[in-house]
């Protein structure tokens, strides 16, 4: 259900099941997990794009899936959604920054794929929405990343509402970064590749997860100690002292040889 590709140190994952606008079933839920897990440990792959064929990103869950979990036991719905639990917490931890490239609508499951996601770059056409509660459903699995994106007041409106709201206002709530124009969204999404793809694979790496250690945390005593061991550590490493002799001595670090 998916098409994979390593290029120029990128990797593209694209959802390819555009005849049912990307819904995900357990397939999907299953390659995504062996596609981040493998690409973030690849060291000729330095970033990944989410991306998806047809008009629209993802519309969710598959219908037909969703029809045949409702016959599901206690037990076997618990599995299930635990294996969607463990798909979004493997995009989300990938140790390599992932860019979410949206070309169309992005409903309910659809926006916590995207919210697991470092970078959401949107066309103005695209809606989201968290449809669940219209049909009797809570985006629980999805919650955490949706929650951190947009945060907790928005969440409150949207969750409830499940109403379709635009590009523009996923932009005003800090779901999604930069929302462009259909014929600049490729343009865009290499922009920012290329930014990240040029810096220190492993600075990055370690940029990524302080954001997310650090994010929401009191500053503490514990928590500077913490900040100031990471840069001591990462001062001392190799691309951290190639990286200021490289601009000491006004040439190219050996990352981007």
């Amino acid at each position: 259900t998916l098409d994979v590709t390593v290029e120029n140190r990128v990797a593209t994952v694209t959802l390819n099941r555009p005849d049912v606008r990307n819904a995900f079933n357990e397939t999907t839920i299953t390659e995504l997990a062996l596609a981040f897990d493998e690409l973030g440990r690849r060291e000729d792959v330095r970033a990944i794009v989410l991306a998806a064929n047809g008009v629209a990103f993802c519309a969710g869950a598959d219908l037909n899936w969703m029809k045949k979990m409702a016959a599901y036991s206690d037990a076997e719905n618990l599995d299930d959604a635990t294996r969607l639990a463990d798909m979004l917490r493997t995009i989300y931890l990938c140790p390599k920054p992932v860019v979410a490239k949206v070309q169309g609508d992005c409903y309910a499951g659809g926006m916590g794929l995207v919210a697991a996601c470092d970078i959401i770059v949107a066309v103005e056409e695209a809606n989201f929405c968290l449809s669940e509660v219209k049909l009797g459903l809570i985006p629980a699995t999805i919650s955490p990343y949706v929650i951190k994106a947009m945060g907790e007041n928005a969440a409150r409106r949207y969750f409830l509402t499940a109403e379709r709201f635009s590009a523009s206002e996923a932009h005003r709530i800090g779901f999604a970064h930069e929302v462009v124009t259909a014929d600049k969204l490729d343009e865009t999404v290499a922009s920012i590749v290329k930014s990240l793809v040029t810096n220190s694979p492993n600075a990055v790496g370690e940029a990524k997860l302080l954001v997310r250690d650090i994010a929401g945390k009191g500053v503490t005593d514990a928590l500077l100690l913490d900040t100031a061991e990471r840069i001591a550590k990462i001062r001392s490493s190799l691309e951290g002292r190639e990286g200021v002799a490289s601009f000491l001595e006004k040439r190219k670090p050996s990352w981007l040889n």
